[in-house]
């Protein structure tokens, strides 16, 4: 039995090299139990890191997600990078569908340069924030606060992008300040020419302090600013230091698509055993 794993490191959601967000790439060709999966996450201390394994052909593959810390059901910049590395290992393949840990089938499609990701469409639903959150992320204003069941994530949404990108949390005190998150995201509308809006993810309960390039989050994001901008189709800027983007439609109901693309910087084997 092999003792090594192929692993990859890919930058999703950027054109550029060492920008957008790093995630870990394992390729397993037997199931491996979850608790290996948590150690070489952390080892690699990546935001995420997925494994993927062939299920019937080299179109379809189950799909897990894990943090440094704890299992994600459901990462987009993740994603974002496996199918970057599928496409490349089989050039003549223009879709393919991953399986996750929820039994949620997401859909890929390769677009010329970009990659096309079908997602599910998630709600948000009104909820204060904590003042000692607010204050944690060095906010004195809020336009609005939600909340999304399916990531346990708080949305903010604030007036200022300029603000957005200029915001240096207390992460201390910001996991001090609320007990039943994941994460909490901080959105405004953006100044940006070719930009709608922007975000920026910050989740010290579950993973990093801040995540650098969120695909998951706009499951939620989409609808929100979909209904607020009266658009379907919306290109998102994450302000991070690293920086990201990614094109987002609301297709329907229940689907959306994300568009980005993803540059792959390493390639190796891991050894597990």
């Amino acid at each position: 039995m092999k003792n090594t794993i192929e692993t990859y490191i890919v930058d999703a959601f950027t054109t550029e090299l060492f920008k957008g967000n790093p995630a870990g790439v394992c390729i397993v060709e037997s199931a491996i139990n979850e608790d290996k999966m948590q150690l070489i996450a952390k080892e690699l201390g990546l935001s995420e890191t997925a494994f993927i394994q062939e299920d019937r052909d080299l179109s379809e593959y189950s799909i897990r997600f894990f943090s440094p810390k704890t299992e994600i059901p459901l990462c987009g910049h993740a994603t974002l990078a496996s199918s970057k590395i599928v496409f490349e290992k089989h050039p003549a393949l223009n879709e393919i569908r991953f399986t996750n840990i929820q039994g949620l089938a997401l859909e890929i499609r390769r677009q010329e340069a970009l990659i096309e990701m079908v997602f599910p469409v998630y709600d948000t639903e009104p909820q204060s924030t904590p003042e000692a959150l607010s204050d944690a992320l060095g906010i004195d204003k809020i336009i609005n606060s939600e909340y999304n069941h399916e990531m346990k994530i708080l949305l903010i949404e604030i007036g200022d992008a300029i603000l957005l990108s200029q915001l240096s949390p207390d992460f201390e005190q910001l996991k001090k300040s609320h007990h039943s998150i994941n994460g909490v995201l901080v959105t405004a509308t953006s100044q940006r020419d070719d930009f709608d809006f922007e975000s920026r993810h910050f989740w010290p309960w579950s993973g990093t302090n801040e995540d650098p390039v969120t695909g998951a989050t706009h499951t939620f994001l989409t609808k929100y600013w979909s209904s607020r901008l009266n658009k379907k189709k919306m290109r998102s800027f994450q302000c991070s230091e690293r920086t990201g983007f990614m094109e987002v439609e609301l297709i329907s109901n229940d689907k959306m698509t994300i568009r980005s693309t993803a540059q792959i910087i390493f390639r190796g084997e891991l050894k597990y055993k």
